[in-house]
């Protein structure tokens, strides 16, 4: 490996990790190297391995409260009927949007929706939906009065996340804020949904890369994904903390300015 594989590897596993949890999108902050760089693809085992880290960062944060949801959900199977074992469900149900839609449509996104133009639209679109609803939502309602159809709209807006710029934790923090939800439960439903979403883009990787024949180097892959993991337990513990006190604004205003300095590349170019 050359010292620019090693530069490409650290900057891409820390932006990764960076903005996976982050409502900036962290699909466009990935493509935008390349197509603004002209960074070469760090192929399909590279991303497994941020995929794997920053599902280990999520995980580990919600330890306490993915094991303790987890057996609540299986003691549901059996009768036994729970808050924990109640949300473990909806996190499921709202699960289901994005896999049907990835299914259906992953591939069409992958060859339309990953230009500089589309990336600074849904830049721009969802980052004003987020500021409407940072500042319009009532912020009242806490985790355990979501239902069943909350689960739903919240699921299919990270279905949309799809289009890269959107940002998965954006669209659905945006959306649990137009129902009502205050900040905190937002951003934990938002991380809770995430866990399965990203097992299951990371497997979906994982059996493409078995059954490709890329070259893996492991080195890079390990790198990768402990800063991917370092980076996102980071991001989650600070973007918990400080959420109450900032809010979405700093994250709006972020977007916009990328989004407008994206058209402007696009025009330019």
């Amino acid at each position: 490996m050359t010292l620019a594989d090693w530069i490409h590897t650290v900057f891409l596993a820390l932006i990764q990790g960076l903005t996976e949890f982050l409502p900036i999108s962290s699909s466009a902050h990935l493509i935008l190297p390349s197509q603004l760089l002209g960074w070469p693809d760090q192929g399909l085992a590279f991303d497994v391995g941020v995929h794997v880290g920053t599902l280990v960062a999520v995980v580990y944060y919600f330890r306490r409260e993915v094991l303790t949801i987890s057996l609540a959900s299986i003691a549901a199977m059996g009768g036994r009927r729970s808050p924990e074992g109640k949300l473990g469900w909806l996190v499921v149900l709202a699960t289901i949007p994005a896999v049907i839609f990835g299914g259906l449509f992953g591939d069409l996104v992958d060859e339309y929706g990953r230009s500089i133009l589309v990336i600074a639209a849904t830049t721009l679109i969802f980052g004003v939906l987020l500021g409407w609803a940072d500042l319009k939502g009532s912020r009242v309602r806490k985790t355990d009065s979501l239902g069943v159809k909350d689960a739903l709209t919240i699921g299919l807006a990270q279905a949309v996340a799809l289009i890269p710029g959107t940002s998965r934790s954006g669209i659905t923090i945006t959306a649990a804020l137009m129902l009502g939800f205050e900040r905190q439960s937002a951003a934990r439903f938002s991380f809770l949904m995430s866990i399965p979403v990203i097992l299951a883009a990371g497997s979906l990787k994982t059996l493409e890369l078995i059954q490709s024949d890329a070259e893996a180097h492991w080195m890079m892959i390990g790198s990768g994904a402990v800063l991917a993991a370092l980076s996102a337990f980071a991001c989650i513990y600070l973007f918990l903390k400080w959420l109450d006190r900032i809010g979405m604004m700093p994250f709006v205003i972020y977007r916009l300015v990328l989004g407008f300095v994206l058209l402007g590349v696009w025009f330019a170019g």
